[in-house]
């Protein structure tokens, strides 16, 4: 358990990729914009978004404040500022993890039967992924969304944004954006999102991945170890498994986010109402999400 400065060094240099990638996507042909986002700019941007999750525990500098610049400067590339909203709702998972209305990660009923169970319908969800992350919080009615630190973040990136589109030009900007739309939705790395706590397994509400593309994300596919310690940074997190196998070789994991994804889509037996879902403590208006 310790803080890993070196992060925010990593988080400098992937920003600045994303810019000078920027500046040379402004010159493409703008369909070529669209396979070097896919290609490229998921990676470098879900990497930033590993990131804003490791200032949210205070994993990268010693001081709160600090983690939280840190992470604001990751939306720089992200084009959307999201690394405060994400600090206040992301915690909200780990202390209420599978109640429903509490745990922002879980999947409302609204949104379930809308996405339903057809696999054009899982992956048009998965690809506006994005979207459902955004929107989804501002349904948890007992925390105040707005506060000094996510109005600091909106302004702050929407500077960023205007001078990308001024100083470099609007294809740029939409660079950086599809690179965020597919960081996020339907992408190899969109495995992730089913693979951290989708039902595969019975009784087993998390799950780990152990793939290559760990190396991509800061051993962000180290899910149960985080969910164990969250006060462990990513460089230590394979070092938990290694010191306590017996806690974790037995538990059912991932080798490949791809397989992931195209079994979601593709199993009848899989949607969004495959997780572990309990009522929110002391409220009545919370039910268990069920089919």
């Amino acid at each position: 358990m310790d803080k890993n400065p070196w992060t925010a060094l990593w988080t400098v240099m992937l920003v600045t990729t994303q810019w000078v990638t920027a500046i040379f996507a402004n010159d493409l042909v703008w369909y070529w914009i669209i396979p070097l986002a896919y290609l490229l700019g998921a990676f470098l941007n879900h990497a930033l978004y590993v990131v804003i999750h490791e200032c949210t525990h205070n994993l990268v500098l010693k001081h709160p404040r600090a983690n939280n610049l840190v992470g604001i400067f990751c939306d720089f590339a992200l084009v959307v500022p999201s690394a405060m909203a994400f600090r206040k709702y992301h915690l909200m998972h780990h202390k209420f993890l599978g109640q429903y209305l509490r745990d922002p990660d879980i999947v409302r009923h609204e949104e379930a039967r809308l996405i339903g169970n057809s696999p054009v319908g899982k992956a048009v969800w998965l690809f506006m992924f994005s979207v459902s992350q955004a929107l989804r919080p501002l349904q948890i009615k007992e925390v105040q969304f707005w506060d000094r630190w996510i109005i600091t973040n909106f302004v702050a990136v929407v500077l960023v944004d205007i001078l990308v589109f001024v100083l470099i030009g609007p294809q740029a900007l939409v660079y950086l954006a599809l690179s965020t739309l597919f960081a996020l939705g339907l992408h190899p790395l969109g495995g992730r999102w089913i693979q951290e706590h989708y039902l595969t397994a019975a009784g087993q509400e998390t799950y780990s991945y152990y793939g290559p593309l760990n190396k991509t994300c800061f051993n962000m596919g180290y899910h149960n170890e985080h969910h164990d310690f969250a006060t462990i940074p990513w460089n230590n997190l394979p070092k938990v498994k290694q010191l306590a196998p017996e806690y974790y070789d037995h538990l059912k994991s991932y080798q490949s986010w791809t397989t992931v994804l195209l079994h979601y889509i593709f199993d009848p037996e899989m949607s969004s109402y495959s997780r572990i879902v309990r009522p929110a403590i002391n409220s009545d208006e919370c039910s268990p999400l069920s089919d």
